[in-house]
């Protein structure tokens, strides 16, 4: 009942205003600020950059959580990881839960995936059609646009692999350097840590590639100018201290929108935007009212009235990610709060990372004693159970500022912020906690 009136009510919206076409696409382990238009010096990003050159730059979008498989699942449902039944990696998405795909296909869209899934089976009822690619995951990106139909509006679901590990030589013709490197403070400048980067910076330039043959292939078509065109990462870099924490070098995001009569060319926002906001956006655009289980907002006002907000806060999340962990955090305009269930626990990069070169280094470095204070917190336990940051003063997260009694109130206001968030969304511990399925210093699998 309540679906056949949603369709009947996008149909005639469809009717009155024309809907656009929409297009997602998603890097894989990008941090926010790895592209030209985010104030990266070196790595070769034109068409992200042009992207956001005709539409509007996000510079406080976050993701939910800085694990694979349950970001893209909060993504595309609208909810945080812990409410789609789907908050661990690679648990797939229960067949109970809608998704945005399920609900533009009822509203008259065609809908087509490309690239990498990682979301299961069940998933998949909403579209239509599902490509493959590899090893980049766009290589089909393209083609999905070019067999659409015609006569009804599209929603295209464009997820890469770039720039996820393993990294291989010759991805692109030109490769980066360890010039090109720039080395965030919590990591150490090696040569090991150059290295590593310059390799992930090329996987992000053969992206690009492919977001610019999306962008010429609407403009072949001639339907950009009707097409709402969105771009994020699903988590931060795969290095240590980035990918699966909560800082934001693990759940900020690159947010780009181009929606042309909607946002004006060159634009930025400061407004806090959080990726459940994503699908509520994509449905106000079709003239579909997204369902009040969703947790987002739609940040389509944001585009005209780039100096408005939708939110004050934003929150995430980090759930089983090849070790045992469960951490919660509330990020504001100014502060982040962390709390870790589990600070016994080392804050361990995911089990590809630990293999990488750059942690191979660190490793030796901290088994030889000459690894920075700064540099080791991938190595410490038991950490505090409670972090507190100012992030316009510390953008890096380094100084933790839980114990000052001068923080004492923001302290207090966010614990009780990240409380009412908990309980409102009904996260809850688990009853078993998963234990850990890779070893945190070898990156070997665990025996069952």
């Amino acid at each position: 009942m309540i679906r056949g009136m949603l369709c009947a009510f996008a149909l005639a919206a469809h009717a009155a205003f024309g809907a656009p076409n929409l297009v997602v696409m998603i890097a894989d382990d990008m941090a926010w600020n790895d592209a030209g238009i985010y104030g990266h010096p070196h790595i070769r990003t034109p068409n992200i950059d042009k992207l956001a050159g005709q539409g509007m730059r996000f510079d406080n979008a976050f993701l939910t959580t800085s694990s694979c498989s349950p970001s893209r699942c909060s993504i595309i449902t609208g909810k945080y990881p812990h409410a789609t039944g789907a908050g661990a990696l690679h648990d797939p998405l229960p067949a109970s839960q809608t998704t945005v795909a399920q609900l533009l296909h009822e509203g008259g869209y065609y809908t087509a995936a490309a690239g990498k899934w990682h979301m299961g089976d069940a998933a998949k009822t909403g579209f239509d059609k599902i490509y493959g690619g590899g090893p980049s995951g766009c290589e089909e990106w393209v083609k999905a646009l070019r067999e659409r139909p015609k006569d009804q509006p599209g929603f295209f679901w464009l997820a890469s692999f770039d720039p996820h590990r393993p990294y291989k030589k010759d991805t692109i013709p030109e490769p980066h350097t360890v010039a090109d490197a720039v080395v965030p403070p919590f990591l150490p400048d090696t040569a090991a840590t150059r290295n590593d980067l310059a390799a992930y910076y090329d996987e992000i330039t053969r992206l690009d590639e492919f977001v610019g043959a999306v962008l010429e292939e609407l403009d072949a078509q001639g339907i950009a100018d009707d097409t709402l065109v969105i771009f994020l990462s699903d988590n931060g870099r795969p290095f240590p201290r980035c990918k699966t924490t909560l800082y934001d070098s693990g759940i900020k995001t690159p947010l780009l929108a181009r929606y042309p009569g909607h946002a004006a060319a060159g634009t930025t926002t400061s407004a806090l935007v959080s990726a459940v906001d994503i699908t509520p956006t994509l449905l106000a655009a079709a003239g579909i009212p997204a369902p009040e289980s969703m947790s987002g907002h739609s940040f389509l006002p944001l585009l005209s009235e780039p100096g408005g907000t939708i939110r004050d806060a934003v929150y995430a999340e980090h759930n089983w990610h090849d070790y045992q962990a469960r951490q919660r955090s509330v990020r504001t305009q100014q502060y982040l709060y962390i709390r870790d269930d589990y600070p016994e626990l080392t804050l361990s990069p995911p089990a590809d990372a630990v293999r990488s070169e750059t942690y191979e280094a660190m490793i030796a470095a901290h088994d030889a004693g000459t690894l920075a204070p700064e540099h080791a917190a991938c190595f410490v336990a038991p950490r505090p159970a409670e972090e507190l940051y100012d992030v316009d003063a510390d953008p890096y997260s380094m100084h933790n500022l839980a114990a000052d009694p001068a923080h004492a109130e923001t302290l207090a206001a966010l614990r009780a912020r990240l409380d009412a968030w908990q309980q409102e969304t009904e996260d809850t511990p688990p009853d078993s906690p998963r234990p850990d399925g890779f070893d945190r210093r070898t990156g070997e699998k665990l025996k069952e």
